[in-house]
């Protein structure tokens, strides 16, 4: 959970997550809905899905117990050089430097190290120290302590040098250029993907849903009827009027074929979902099936509430859900 995301917003995740599957075993056994829904919220999908096939992995494999030797580590699915280097010298003491993004940041600074760290060139150099710098005898407390060092004291920003056990040693504090390490590459901003969702309600309070089993980023989810625009449109400020509503009339077209006549129920939402390579500018729209029995379009069920609460939503359908269903129910 750590990976990509910080320790403030993955923590209460984190004591759902082992509240529900304390060990492998419960992991390995349990459904992929069950999963996905204690990850809703966390975006990097990727990573539940690795993490379930490293469980069923280490019970297939090694009878539910992780394996010590770093190159069977390494071989595990979600298992990458930064977690394989943790969980060995963490839980098995094995020689092994760690390198996130807070390690970087302090061996960058420690040693003037120029360069972006998230460029491959840059962070074999960067790993080069780490191994040389690494307590061998206690190989798991040094990684512990260093990740800790760059998320208190040597943080991006206004960094506490006066509390820092390595300034003495800090060639960019010697020089008053802390935040000068690590070079930060600019930034080009995100490409914008309008993006269309229908809340689509029947008499009976079920909602229209569906499963995403496209391959994608969220692969695996529920999610509410959407559509994307089909080119994504430059970052600026603009009116997208003119996008949204041929797609919501598109969607809705689609729907009404198998679910009958679509009434608006009057509520709308506009609002922005960040990922990590786009930014979805969403207008999501509520609707009313009135058709008794309405069909079911392709690829699509009806939920009831007892069902969606069990079920993983993205962040962006959440929020159309507590907006415009929970925060609007007739």
């Amino acid at each position: 959970m750590l990976q990509q995301t910080q320790a403030a917003t993955a923590g209460p995740f984190f004591e759902r997550f082992v509240a529900d599957f304390p060990g492998v075993r419960e992991l390995a056994a349990a459904g992929e809905d069950d999963v996905m829904a204690r990850w809703a919220g966390l975006g990097y999908y990727s990573r539940a899905r690795n993490l379930m096939a490293c469980a069923r992995e280490v019970v297939a494999a090694y009878g539910g117990e992780l394996p010590a030797d770093p190159r069977a580590l390494r071989a595990l699915p979600g298992f990458g050089p930064y977690t394989t280097a943790a969980v060995a010298s963490l839980a098995f003491g094995r020689p092994l430097a760690v390198l996130d993004g807070n390690v970087a940041r302090v061996l960058s600074r420690l040693a003037a190290r120029g360069g972006d760290a998230r460029r491959p060139a840059a962070r074999v150099g960067l790993q080069e120290l780490a191994n040389d710098l690494l307590e061998r005898d206690a190989p798991g407390d040094w990684n512990e302590a260093l990740m800790e060092l760059g998320a208190t004291l040597c943080r991006p920003r206004t960094p506490r040098c006066g509390e820092c056990p390595l300034a003495p040693d800090c060639r960019a504090r010697a020089s008053g250029r802390q935040e000068e390490f690590p070079a930060r590459a600019v930034r080009n901003a995100s490409p914008v993907r309008p993006t269309v969702v229908l809340l689509v309600a029947d008499a009976a309070g079920r909602l229209l849903c569906r499963r995403r089993g496209d391959g994608g980023m969220l692969r695996g989810l529920w999610e509410l009827p959407c559509l994307e625009a089909a080119a994504q449109v430059p970052p600026v400020e603009g009116d997208l009027e003119p996008v949204w509503r041929p797609l919501a009339a598109d969607l809705r077209g689609r729907l009404a074929e198998a679910t009958g006549p679509l009434e608006p129920a009057g509520a709308e939402l506009r609002f922005r979902s960040t990922y990590s390579h786009f930014q979805a500018r969403v207008l999501a729209l509520r609707f009313r099936a009135t058709a008794p029995g309405p069909g079911t379009p392709p690829g699509c069920r009806w939920l009831e509430a007892g069902e969606r609460a069990a079920l993983g939503f993205s962040a962006r359908d959440r929020r159309v859900l507590a907006e415009l269903w929970e925060g609007g129910r007739e």
